[in-house]
């Protein structure tokens, strides 16, 4: 502590290091803004990255405790969900999906009986939990106000973490789920909710032209399905006995913790941005 204020470069009261985990994810954003506001198709390309390397991140913490995911049929339909549904949408998703879960059967034969339904199931809840959820986020974009729809979905996921994460430190006393996450306060979860609403209030208003009570809406959601995607992945490692699913982000772990809160959410943008506009 200097003058009463945190050193930014240790770990904050939340267990972040704090200035590695802001200009890893400045850094991130500046990527997605550009292509955002430039070609917005390329949006489909980041998420194809980053759901291929969370795939081998969840695989790999998968393995350590002896589960076996199918990781190529895995990896190869998972690309498959996301490129399909650039012109097919949910045709080609369900698609994909499908005979990515086929494939998973078939790959893991050659294991034999021994743990197969341990392996199959692990297999198919990865194929679900990143490629399928990942998709939705890729399919905001395919409409001609796509770009608008994505900043809407991102804008608010960001808001309810940075608004959880502030009130957390600063009012956090109530623990939200201590057996799972002990530094979630209910505290943390009210600053994500006013975050969020306001937050969607005025993007989806202002950028996809949508009503602002829609916005109000729009936000709860994305906080509560955010809240709800950190706490399975916290349980998700604590089963596993792992305090990172990976190191390839300083400060914040590795990439799938940051997309833990952004996977259930959306599908929920999109199916609530469909609904509404």
């Amino acid at each position: 502590m200097i003058g009463g204020q945190q050193d930014a470069s240790k770990p904050s009261r939340a267990g972040r290091d704090l200035r590695a985990a802001i200009l890893v994810g400045v850094s991130l954003g500046a990527v997605i803004i550009a292509a955002l506001l430039t070609y917005r198709q390329i949006f489909i390309g980041i998420v194809a990255a980053a759901v291929a390397v969370a795939t081998v991140e969840l695989s790999t913490a998968l393995k350590k405790s002896g589960i076996q995911v199918a990781l190529i049929p895995v990896l190869i339909g998972g690309q498959a969900m996301i490129w399909l549904s650039w012109p097919l949408e949910r045709t080609g998703l369900m698609t994909a999906f499908v005979i990515t879960v086929i494939a998973c059967m078939i790959w893991r034969f050659r294991g034999g009986a021994d743990g197969y339904l341990r392996d199959l199931s692990a297999s198919v809840l990865t194929a679900a939990y990143i490629p399928l959820f990942g998709t939705f986020a890729a399919m905001l974009v395919v409409p001609e106000d796509g770009a608008g729809r994505a900043f809407c979905f991102l804008i608010g996921v960001v808001l309810s973490d940075t608004g959880g994460y502030a009130a957390g430190v600063f009012f956090g006393k109530h623990p939200m789920a201590p057996a799972i996450s002990p530094k979630k306060s209910w505290e943390g979860f009210a600053g994500s909710m006013i975050a969020g609403m306001a937050g969607g209030a005025l993007t989806v208003s202002l950028l996809i032209d949508g009503e602002w009570w829609q916005g109000v809406l729009f936000g709860a959601a994305l906080v509560i399905t955010a809240t709800a995607g950190d706490l399975v992945e916290s349980l998700i490692k604590r089963d596993l006995g792992i305090k990172d699913m990976g190191t390839l982000l300083p400060g914040h772990g590795g990439l799938m913790d940051r997309m833990d809160s952004l996977l259930p959410s959306a599908v929920v943008s999109w199916l609530l941005l469909h609904l509404f506009v």
